[in-house]
């Protein structure tokens, strides 16, 4: 029997969207109480596989990418998947700048679905990896003629390409009181958040950040988790959607990313062990009919080598136990420096902080 095959690689990106959710509970919240996880590591590569084909497809639009022009970008990995796949989609060469930290099995990964990696070799001296990416990106786009940068992190079409993530939560649950989200970019948290906001004018956003991120206040520090958090200030960041913010520190994700594993068959990287942390405490301290939904952004094969492996966790101290039970609380994002789970109301742009600061002087 003869089985016709395509070869149109438009094609592929039917592939994203549409993910499932899992309904969450013992052991992260008691029996009767739990929350309802956006499984998007059933995408092809993940969450920004969403921004990588969005961002691309509009900057063709308006002709800001030419056929055949270079796409050049900074990543820590998961949206270099995105555009990887929406070069291969419509016919771009791709290089992505990425650092040290990045894992090996990644670099291999990104390399053999076509892209160039690019590896910084020191940090910024005040931006630490991400501006250093930033500035070599710059440099790479000056070297290519017709190149074009995505810029994640102040791109607007990275906002509006999470529309759809948005429309399925709300098809998916037909009510949502809570949305819980990691931050980086900022992308899908604003994203997600204004789709949602409109259909439910009363739901509370909740953002989950790492310690040592500076996106809503504290101060840069090396930061073992990637995925979420930044050194630098990215425009996309909807400061004024959440209710509030949790920091998370790398050993409490771990335990949380593990023991969802060992609960539910289904966890993820860095990014949802922080969100899963988060919601699975909104949903033990928050009544059993609140309907949370939480946005996990991948799955764990690629953290295999970090979160999932015992020798690199005991090297770098993440075998430590579970979590509090509670987060600690501040009142102002920069009372303190946190270094543990922490629980803050009180959301700003720090750039604001910043302004009002020197015109005080």
């Amino acid at each position: 029997m003869n089985i016709a095959r395509t070869t149109d690689r438009s094609a592929l990106s039917a592939l994203v969207g549409d993910t499932p959710l899992l309904r969450v509970s013992e052991p992260l919240a008691p029996a009767g109480h739990g929350f309802w996880a956006k499984l998007e590591g059933f995408n092809p590569g993940g969450i920004k596989d969403r921004p990588g084909l969005h961002m691309v497809e509009r900057a063709r639009s308006r002709g800001e990418l030419r056929p055949g022009g270079r796409i050049i970008e900074s990543t820590s990995g998961t949206l270099g998947l995105g555009l990887a796949l929406a070069g291969m989609v419509h016919g771009h060469p791709v290089t992505l700048v990425t650092d040290p930290g990045l894992e090996p099995s990644m670099t291999r990964l990104l390399t053999a679905y076509g892209a160039s990696v690019d590896i910084v070799a020191e940090p910024h001296p005040t931006g630490g990896w991400q501006q250093a990416r930033r500035d070599r990106v710059t440099e790479l786009l000056g070297a290519h003629p017709g190149s074009w940068c995505p810029d994640q992190y102040n791109n607007p079409d990275n906002t509006s390409a999470y529309t759809p993530l948005g429309l399925e939560l709300a098809a998916q649950l037909g009510h949502i009181d809570v949305l819980v989200c990691s931050v980086g970019t900022g992308g899908h948290s604003a994203g997600v958040g204004r789709v949602l906001r409109q259909l439910y004018p009363d739901i509370d956003i909740v953002g989950v950040d790492t310690i040592g991120s500076t996106i809503f206040g504290q101060p840069a520090r090396t930061r073992l988790m990637r995925g979420l958090g930044s050194s630098i200030y990215p425009r996309n960041v909807a400061y004024d959607t959440f209710r509030e913010v949790h920091w998370v520190a790398p050993q409490e994700a771990v335990w949380t990313c593990r023991r969802l594993a060992a609960s539910h068959y289904a966890t993820g990287g860095w990014s949802v062990g922080a969100v899963a942390l988060v919601a699975g405490w909104l949903a033990r301290t928050l009544p059993a009919d609140t309907r949370i939904a939480a946005i996990f952004p991948d799955g764990p094969q690629r953290y295999l080598g970090t979160v999932y492996d015992d020798e690199y966790c005991a090297r770098h101290g993440l075998l430590e136990g579970p979590p509090p039970a509670e987060p600690e609380v501040i009142g102002r994002a920069d009372e303190k420096e946190v270094h543990r789970w922490t629980r803050c109301a009180d959301v700003v742009d720090p750039l604001t902080l910043t302004a009002a600061g020197e015109a005080g002087r």
